[in-house]
């Protein structure tokens, strides 16, 4: 049975990310995914994610969003490789909006750049864009977009340089804690260590139970899709990635990146999965495509014919805030989950964060808000 200093289960990005950190301290780390990541079963695969800074979900991201961004970045310059597209981000909604109120006081409080913008300051900035006349716009040109799989596999190949053991393909079968020790196995091996992180996402729970702890976890079945547009109007040197707080729901999406494409998706709503079986693909429930059709057509009328689409996965908190924390009874094991669909531009920060628990029992980054007691 080999022995380790950490052992990280589920290498997708808040893990991957902890791995690399880890191994900076100088642990002997295995990271151990039941697939291949960077892969499509969970939340961190479809090329892109936006990277806001004022936030929307509320004031308290913002500190973790700008120390994710400074990592983004320092990932970048270790790597050679542009992870991070500065293309700006515009969230749009009624000024009366929840999140459109959160952005401007966030902006403020920390003095963020943001142009605040009216309905027809929108259309002639971006003409690819038609919005009500009582709707605003936030700019943030700061922000941008994050190239989610090149993300995880840049910390993956910085991992192994160091030395982190990373085993593909190896579902966790058993996990079992005492005081200051941890054993995991999968189907064919068993490992020892001193820590474990678990961060699984939709599959969280089900490796919490080996640890007799259950969170209010709701995996759900999300769909996004790129579509066909002119480059002039919606491509990435002209156009943001966006958020549009609607009447008829939440949509998001991005400059067409690469020629690749508008990439649009919802937010909101969503159907609840189990994870180990088989998600239906896109366009087999109707609303799929429908739904996005038409919030292009309200609100991107300019925008082409559907390209193609993909599903994953939102694993949603009912208050839809992080859970990071320690174990209540095994303060050697820390858990990252429930990330609810806004959680991997903080995957750089998140996962030094993990490390700090593993390594100081503490962090210095205030994350309070993802306490596991709030559940209770």
């Amino acid at each position: 049975m080999v022995n380790y200093d950490v052992i990280v289960v589920g290498a997708g990005s808040m893990g991957m990310a902890a791995g690399y950190y880890l191994s900076l301290t100088g642990k002997k780390v295995l990271l151990l995914d039941s697939h291949n990541p960077p892969h499509d079963k969970g939340s961190h695969h479809g090329e892109t994610r936006i990277i806001r800074h004022a936030y929307g979900e509320g004031e308290e991201y913002v500190p973790l969003a700008l120390k994710a961004q400074e990592l983004w970045y320092e990932l970048e310059k270790e790597t050679g490789k542009q992870l991070f597209f500065n293309t700006g981000v515009l969230n749009v909604g009624k000024e009366s909006s929840s999140s459109i109120k959160n952005i401007i006081s966030s902006s403020k409080r920390f003095s963020l750049p943001i142009e605040i913008m009216s309905a027809a300051e929108i259309k002639d900035r971006w003409p690819g864009i038609t919005v009500p006349s009582d709707f605003i716009g936030c700019h943030e040109p700061a922000s941008g977009v994050l190239r989610c799989e090149e993300c995880i596999d840049a910390y993956r190949e910085l991992a192994k340089l160091k030395g982190v053991t990373i085993l593909t393909n190896s579902r966790v079968t058993s996990i079992k804690a005492e005081a200051g020790s941890v054993e995991v196995s999968t189907d064919s091996v068993s490992f020892t260590a001193h820590s474990l992180i678990l961060t699984a996402g939709a599959w969280s729970n089900q490796l919490l139970s080996m640890l007799d702890l259950e969170l209010p976890l709701n995996p759900v079945r999300k769909t996004f899709a790129w579509f066909d547009v002119e480059e002039g109007i919606y491509g990435e040197n002209v156009f943001p990635a966006f958020a549009f707080d609607t009447p008829n729901g939440q949509y998001y999406g991005f400059p067409s990146i690469q020629k690749a494409g508008l990439k649009v998706g919802r937010h909101d709503e969503g159907t609840t999965i189990n994870p180990d079986e088989a998600m239906k693909p896109f366009g087999e429930e109707v609303a799929d495509q429908e739904d996005l059709t038409q919030f292009l057509t309200s609100f991107m009328p300019s925008a082409g014919n559907l390209l193609y689409g993909k599903t994953c996965t939102y694993t949603l908190t009912p208050d839809e805030d992080f859970v990071v924390d320690l174990h209540p009874k095994h303060p050697n094991i820390a858990i990252a989950a429930g990330f609810s669909g806004h959680g991997f531009k903080f995957s750089s920060v998140i996962g030094k964060i993990l490390s700090e628990l593993i390594i100081n029992r503490r962090t210095n980054e205030n994350i309070d808000l993802f306490a596991i007691e709030r559940f209770k």
